[in-house]
């Protein structure tokens, strides 16, 4: 099938990033320009727990939503801006020194990274999570979140989820280039987690038809491929979704989806699983504070 490969990519990944995100107001960026007091010199280096997730049975909805949420952050590019970026494309570009604070806070802050299985076990049965627990989600396959925000993170222990929209794998566009099936293995090979993000981020409310083989699995067969591991998150392109959907990912035997700053369905909340994203217009001490307010 032929694909209109650049235009798709600059109007709904760049600028855009495939995310709308609620939770980022007008005020939180007029903050942006305040600086973090650190709260602990000590990194959190503590791996992430290994779980046996085959036989947790899922909780009735209830039960998910009683408890307490763990703050998801969804980052898209991390580079510095550049005069050709528009003021809504910069709030999806993190500046790389900014990234580093980012992250760098959040150690000295007390956070512990956690990955799917631990958060899927904790909705479920309330089993134990680290102290502060928080998820570092990443979308769109961009080349920086390998050669920057992986290494960042790895320097304070902190693991994170990669949700790969498959076109992109191995392209050079016009504004970023994208992780390569290599570099993919090699961040799940490190113990970080791939997740879906379709073939070419086509809106998920709008599937029908041949869409799901297209979007959801021929993306899942290539990344299992890359992996050797089994596909079982899925994030939303632009964050939306609909319940008619979401059999869909169950059938395919997907078990939690990520939206983002949108409230979680009642009757399938491990499929609406909220994120923030973190802005580029945010100091260190604006993401916190956001992740505080949101969660």
């Amino acid at each position: 099938m032929k694909r209109h490969f650049l235009p798709l990519l600059t109007a709904a990944v760049i600028f855009t990033a495939g995310c709308q995100s609620k939770s980022q107001t007008n005020s939180d960026q007029a903050a942006a320009t305040d600086t973090v007091s650190q709260e602990s010199n000590t990194a959190s280096t503590a791996p992430a727990e290994k779980i046996d997730v085959s036989n947790i049975k899922v909780a009735d909805p209830k039960t998910i939503l009683a408890r307490k949420q763990v703050p998801i952050l969804c980052y898209h590019q991390v580079r510095n801006w550049t005069a050709k970026d528009g003021k809504v494309g910069k709030d999806y570009i993190v500046e790389i020194e900014n990234f580093k604070a980012q992250i760098k806070m959040l150690a000295d802050s007390g956070y512990h990274s956690i990955l799917p299985d631990q958060l899927y076990a904790y909705l479920n049965t309330g089993a134990a999570l680290p102290s502060k627990p928080i998820m570092f989600t990443f979308d769109d396959t961009d080349m920086d979140q390998y050669t920057i925000a992986a290494p960042t993170l790895k320097k304070y222990g902190f693991k994170a989820v990669y949700f790969i929209m498959t076109v992109s794998i191995g392209r050079k566009g016009k504004f970023v280039d994208y992780m390569t099936k290599e570099q993919i293995k090699s961040l799940s090979d490190a113990g970080n987690v791939i997740g879906s993000h379709t073939y070419d981020h086509k809106n998920f409310k709008k599937y029908e038809g041949k869409d799901w083989e297209e979007q959801l699995d021929k993306p899942t067969k290539k990344l299992e491929e890359i992996t050797g591991k089994k596909m079982t998150e899925f994030a939303y392109p632009f964050g939306l979704w609909n319940a008619q959907g979401i059999p869909q990912l169950k059938k395919r035997g997907f078990r939690m989806a990520f939206s983002l700053a949108d409230k979680r369905d009642e009757k399938d909340p491990l499929f609406t699983i909220r994120r923030i994203i973190a802005s580029g217009y945010w100091s260190p001490k604006t993401l916190h504070t956001s992740i505080i307010r949101s969660f």
